[in-house]
């Protein structure tokens, strides 16, 4: 049976294709596959006048009933690099800044869309694991659909994300271990009590559906196919997203090709890189954790098919996967901050570091298209950046004492106007 002839609300498995219901999402209930749900139509349907993901409902699991929930989530801008185009040595590089989402970052996509399905459904209440980002964006939306919200996150999270998500009501909790001890009690909790897991591997399906948006709005904001998109990945829904959104829009004839994809990791946390470098078809879990780049860092333990799939799209992509170190994707983020005026986590500032990486391996040509998804903001891992106390000075000559020598030099005209 071809996906787009399955009744109406049918999932599937990616593995076995087993079609699946999607009212309490899991895993596939015969292979323990991911589930997916089907492309949108050949025909496309266009685009609404609603804002956020309402925008695309049609294409997407989501009605205009439940368009309120919308906190214009999506719609980032897309902007050329500057100085960083010379540090990873590409002409035509652009930023996708999905770290301007309302929760700074890219789950907004996600999360909207399952919780209008929450509220759907009726849920009592939503669940999800999260290294970080995703606690922030499911306990907002959740606050603003007037939904009990519990977040589990790994014992090392960084407090900022964290606090984000308790700022919003939620529930948050730091389970012992790492992000897939996380997941395994957050789905557990779902089947237990009867809550709607939005957890962002590929536990949800309607959910994950929601990333589509990133691929429709890229089509639109580029007058061509990039060469190469360039994804920071943990499970992978985001590749997922963004591949299925590109195949939709070349079955409706809008497009001719698909993305390459560069998949991104943490050197620490690398499992779907491994298999990539080893060229195996099945991903297996990493075993130890060591990393500090914690919005990427998931080892897959208990769901690896997740990585399976992701490395297959990869690879259908023609695309490839790079592993990033620690001190490689801050030094990313520094130059993102400071070149560019973008305060991007390193999770996914990693992605400038892979660039170059692939520049060098000979994958990415001088003058490919090349669109970094930037999917996190910075500003919640600032507090565990060591970042110095700023100066106390008392007066304007102890400014100018801690100024770069540089500055301290004013126009002439300028010290002129100052003293008239």
């Amino acid at each position: 049976m071809d996906h787009r002839d399955r009744p109406e609300g049918l999932a599937h498995c990616v593995l076995c294709d087993r079609p699946q219901r999607t009212e309490f999402p899991d895993y596939c209930a015969g292979c323990g596959g991911p589930v997916v749900l089907p492309p949108a139509p050949v025909a496309l349907p266009a685009t609404t006048e609603s804002t956020g993901a309402w925008r695309y409902a049609g294409r997407l699991p989501i009605s205009q009933e439940t368009a309120w929930l919308s906190m214009g989530e999506g719609q980032t801008p897309l902007v050329s690099a500057t100085s960083t185009r010379a540090w990873c040595a590409t002409e035509r590089l652009r930023y996708k800044l999905d770290h301007l989402n309302p929760s700074g970052s890219f789950k907004d996509r996600a999360t909207a869309v399952g919780i209008a399905q929450a509220i759907t459904q009726g849920a009592p209440a939503v669940v999800c694991a999260s290294s970080g980002n995703a606690a922030g964006s499911t306990a907002a939306y959740a606050a603003r659909a007037g939904l009990p919200s519990v977040v589990l996150v790994p014992e090392a999270v960084p407090p900022g994300k964290a606090a984000v998500a308790q700022a919003h009501g939620a529930t948050v909790l730091r389970v012992r271990g790492d992000y897939s001890n996380s997941f395994q009690v957050a789905r557990e909790l779902a089947a237990r009590l009867g809550w709607l897991n939005l957890t962002t591997t590929f536990v949800n399906p309607v959910a994950v559906s929601g990333l589509r948006s990133a691929g429709y709005e890229l089509a639109e904001q580029l007058s061509e196919v990039p060469d190469w998109i360039v994804v920071p990945i943990g499970s992978g829904p985001l590749v997922h997203g963004i591949v299925t959104a590109y195949q939709e829009l070349r079955a409706a004839g809008m497009h001719t090709e698909l993305p390459r994809i560069l998949g991104v990791q943490a050197h620490g946390c690398a499992p779907i890189v491994d298999a990539f470098d080893r060229d195996v078809e099945r991903v297996t879990p990493w075993p130890t954790v060591s990393t500090r780049i914690s919005a990427i860092s998931d080892p897959l333990r208990g769901y690896p098919s997740d990585g399976t799939y992701t490395l297959r799209l990869v690879r259908e992509t023609r695309g490839a996967m790079v592993a990033v170190r620690d001190a490689e994707a801050e030094e990313a983020a520094e130059a993102l901050a400071r070149d560019e005026g973008l305060l991007i986590e390193s999770g996914a500032a990693a992605n400038l570091a892979a660039v170059r990486t692939a520049r060098d391996r000979g994958w990415i040509h001088q003058d490919e298209l090349v669109v970094c998804m930037l999917t996190g903001h910075g500003i919640k891992t600032l507090a565990a950046a060591g970042r110095q106390e700023a100066p106390l000075v008392a007066n304007t000559d102890d400014v100018i004492g801690q100024l770069p020598a540089h500055t301290t030099k004013a126009p002439e005209d300028l010290n002129d106007r100052v003293k008239r």
